[in-house]
């Protein structure tokens, strides 16, 4: 959430920022900027007006001490006069205090109602564009897989080798919800504590987050308000089944103040994650493409504001390593205004080439969202003038399971089976699906 000081202070520049992203914020600045006014203008009267009263009111007394009755009487007049000028005749003042403070609390619920409708600011770095189209190739890396003339996707291998049942997931719950079976279910979990013990090696301290979260937890990463409504709600509880281990691992740094010396704080997790993908459809749904229910193992990093986008810089790197050694042909994006997501200031996107389907699957998002979600999260540090400012948060996928695993199955299928990774076969215990 953007900061009443940067709307204030740099109007225009959200704006024109703002635009980059598609989004038309004049109506909305304007209405926080005029409430704003509002609110700190109301403030101050009353302010002023209960600081004399309080003044006139102790000197009152002091003046009955002293035997001054006719200056105490003209005091008490004064009082009044200043009672009903802030509407205190029918009233005493703690009540109107108490009604003011309402009044003004009013007035914040409104100005934040409206905050949580705008976008986080882009990066300067974020290239103009409308949609996806519009992204730029950052880098690329990797060679090309050359299949057999028989070779067919993932999910035609994941039922011959009997690794993925598609139509047993639908059985028990529902499209979108697959069962792993055999090799597959042990490739799955070799990527999984692969990808982990790669973090760790990085520097990244492992967690174990719940699975569901509650409404604060949500509204603090962005995730809430759900516009969209992709987020699975269980409704009798109140609480939500996490679309990403992003949400509960910022989230274990809602409303604290760290010390300066504790950042960079640098924590890894895998979960499953839970998206409904509502609007889906098409060729872009088959197979293990886009899942309601997935793996995945985050990284998600806590720091200092001028050293956020150096600690993007190395996220980035060390997500490149895990495509390099997994043998996948990749590229980086960087995201375009218009397919940046509304909590991100600069997001990189890999992808690596499915062979088969001949087509590049996006397997993680790298983004810096700078201080939008600490400034929800109220995630804050001390400086050491021990000044408390806000913190950045980033965080990346380290990767996504089920587009890796179709790649894999893919681009590494012969006429003898699909061969494993070298790295995988320490994690897996065999070299080759047959």
């Amino acid at each position: 959430m953007l900061t009443l000081k940067v709307i204030n202070e740099n109007t225009q520049e959200v704006i024109k920022r703002l635009a980059t992203k598609q989004f038309d914020a004049k109506d909305a600045v304007d209405q926080v900027i005029e409430l704003d006014e509002t609110r700190r203008k109301s403030q101050t009267e009353l302010d002023n007006i209960l600081s004399e009263v309080n003044s006139i009111s102790k000197s009152i007394g002091i003046l009955i001490k002293e035997g001054k009755k006719d200056e105490a009487s003209a005091a008490k007049e004064k009082v009044s006069a200043l009672k009903e000028t802030a509407n205190l005749t029918e009233t005493t003042l703690k009540e109107t205090a108490k009604l003011t403070e309402t009044t003004l609390k009013e007035c914040e619920v409104k100005i934040e109602n409206i905050l949580v409708t705008i976008p986080n600011l882009p990066h300067e770095s974020v290239p103009e564009g409308k949609g996806a189209e519009d992204n730029i190739v950052d880098r690329t890396g990797g060679e090309m897989p050359l299949l057999h003339k028989n070779a067919v996707p993932h999910w035609d291998l994941a039922k011959k080798y009997n690794l993925i049942d598609f139509e047993l997931g639908v059985k028990i719950t529902g499209a979108g919800f697959p069962v792993y079976k055999g090799k597959g279910a042990r490739l799955q979990r070799a990527l999984i504590n692969f990808f982990l013990d790669n973090a760790r090696d990085a520097g990244f301290e492992e967690v174990q987050p719940p699975y569901v979260v509650n409404s604060d937890s949500g509204f603090g990463t962005g995730q809430l308000p759900d516009k969209e409504g992709q987020m699975y709600h269980v409704g009798i509880d109140d609480l939500y089944l996490i679309p990403t281990s992003e949400v509960p691992v910022t989230n274990m740094y809602r409303d604290v103040i760290l010390e300066e010396k504790e950042l960079p704080i640098k924590n890894t997790a895998y979960s499953a994650c839970f998206r409904r993908e509502a609007g889906s459809y098409g060729k872009d749904v088959r197979g293990l493409n886009r899942l309601h229910q997935f793996d995945k193992v985050e990284i998600v990093c806590i720091e200092k504001p001028e050293n956020s986008y150096e600690r993007l810089d190395e996220m980035v790197n060390y997500v490149q390593t895990l495509v390099d050694k997994l043998e996948l042909p990749w590229r980086i994006l960087r995201l375009c205004g218009g397919d940046i997501s509304f909590t991100s200031a600069l997001t990189f996107d890999f992808e690596v080439y499915s062979a088969a389907q001949e087509r590049w699957l996006e397997v993680s998002s790298v983004s810096n969202f700078e201080s939008f979600q600490a400034n929800r999260l109220k995630c804050r540090y001390r400086d050491e003038n021990r000044k408390t400012q806000l913190c950045h948060t980033l965080n990346g996928s380290a990767l996504a399971l089920p587009r890796i695993m179709a790649a894999l199955l893919e681009n590494n299928q012969t006429e003898e089976g699909i061969k494993i990774p070298q790295v995988l076969v320490p994690y897996c215990g065999f070299d080759i699906i047959d």
